[in-house]
């Protein structure tokens, strides 16, 4: 007589040989499996990763209740990085998610690094919209010398702008200060290299950068953002999103828009010699201020206009900007203007300057040219004529460094267990129901 497991046993290959079996009603009496709630990967995510955009209104209650920034009582609710990083670890997949990415993200250096990779979009997006404009008039005008003093002008404030998001970079990449523990070879940089692990970690935190820098500029120009946040981390040959979507932008551009829009400081080397745009401007061979290398790390007993500015979009207390009337994006902007998912609220006027004297009628034409930009026009002061020397002793001197939310990252450490982590409940659900009669037989 046949025992339980050989009938088992005899009823797959019956199923396996004919497709049918008569045996329909037949369960098996194996201990369930093991089922996890969330398979994480070891390799690096290749392909699109999709961010969810369709949270509906009742996520969006559980998100303002379990996860969003509570705000200081006596203070102005504005709007700040540490909401677009909740919103995008919200929507983020599981998958690409981990406790070094989100402890990654909630580190000074981090924030510093993503606030002026935010500005530095937006100042490109804004320019590259000004050069459209530039070369459409060249059809029925003439260039002029003011036009190269002009696009000069836009040129070296891009490249100011990338040593901003360069020098944070850096200490990303060399395992400095409190990125140590994040390095590939370890702390004391002895162990072997991680490589698998370091660069599922990189293109995670690259495609995270991408998705906040696109919240931040109000969830417009995505392509745009994604192509030029990819060139400045990893170079044109390596850009992996112009490669998948073969774009060409960077061949239709003609001489003018790309030496406004490109920089000075482009080497074309071997590829295994190649660096990243953002290490040629921190070694180009042009007049920089060497205190622009030490915004928001040292503290200097004077900086200049131009300086002091950049100075609060890297590190400045969001009450500041608001004060000053500017904004890195949508960060220092009342917080009421917006929703939950930091939409803008239907109704509401987030235009800062000449939006309440215009014309409904220049309004109206304007909408259908192009998308109403939620954050006031970035306006540079200019650079010192004066050009600064080297002082004999460097200031060593470290700034106050803005805390960052231990709440939110609790939070948002907590959830990742609770997604990642099987309940029993989980298991219970995905385990075979075995009938009272299969076992009694």
């Amino acid at each position: 007589m046949k025992t339980m497991r050989e009938a088992s046993e005899g009823c797959m290959r019956m199923d396996t040989g004919l497709g049918m079996s008569k045996h329909k009603d037949y369960y098996f009496d194996l201990p369930p499996a093991h089922v996890e709630a969330v398979q994480i990967t070891s390799k690096a995510p290749t392909g699109t990763i999709e961010f969810r955009d369709d949270i509906d209104l009742i996520e969006q209650l559980r998100y303002k209740r379990r996860y969003q920034r509570k705000p200081t009582p006596g203070k102005v609710d504005l709007v700040t990085l540490q909401d677009v990083k909740d919103i995008a670890l919200y929507t983020a997949p599981v998958s690409i998610l981990s406790p070094m990415l989100i402890d990654l993200l909630h580190l000074p250096s981090t924030e510093r690094f993503l606030r002026a990779l935010i500005f530095c979009c937006a100042y490109y997006l804004q320019i590259a919209e000004e050069m459209s404009k530039r070369i459409a008039d060249l059809a029925n005008k003439v260039r002029t010398k003011q036009c190269e003093i002009l696009e000069n002008q836009f040129r070296e404030n891009l490249s100011d702008l990338r040593i901003l998001v360069a020098k944070e970079y850096c200490i990303l990449l060399i395992g400095g200060g409190e990125m140590k523990k994040f390095h590939h070879m370890g702390k004391e940089k002895k162990r072997r290299s991680l490589s698998d692990k370091d660069a599922r970690l990189f293109e995670t935190f690259v495609r995270m950068s991408v998705q906040i820098v696109y919240l931040a500029l109000g969830r417009r120009n995505f392509h745009q953002i994604e192509l030029e946040c990819h060139r400045v981390l990893k170079s044109e040959i390596f850009n992996t999103v112009e490669h998948t979507l073969k774009t060409g932008y960077h061949s239709k551009m003609i001489p003018e828009e790309k030496k406004v829009l490109m920089g000075a400081c482009v080497h074309h080397v071997k590829k295994l010699n190649t660096r990243s745009p953002l290490m040629n401007e921190m070694f180009c061979r042009r007049p920089i201020d060497f205190r622009l290398m030490g915004l928001g790390v040292i503290k200097y007993t004077q900086l200049s206009t131009r300086l002091d500015f950049l100075h609060l979009v890297v590190s400045g207390p969001e009450e500041k900007l608001l004060e000053s009337n500017m904004s890195v994006g949508l960060i220092g902007m009342p917080r009421s203007l917006f929703d939950i998912m930091l939409r803008p609220i239907v109704g509401q006027t987030t235009e800062k300057s000449k939006a309440s004297v215009m014309s409904a009628k220049s309004i109206q034409r304007k909408s259908l040219q192009a998308p109403q930009r939620l954050y006031p026009e970035i306006i540079l002061p200019p650079r010192d004529s004066i050009e600064m020397d080297l002082p004999s002793v460097f200031p060593d001197t470290s700034a106050e460094v803005r805390p960052v939310s231990q709440t939110q990252l609790r939070r948002w450490r907590n959830r990742f267990i609770r997604l990642t982590k099987p309940t029993s409940a989980t298991v219970a659900a995905a385990a075979p129901v075995v009938p009272a009669r299969a076992v009694s037989a």
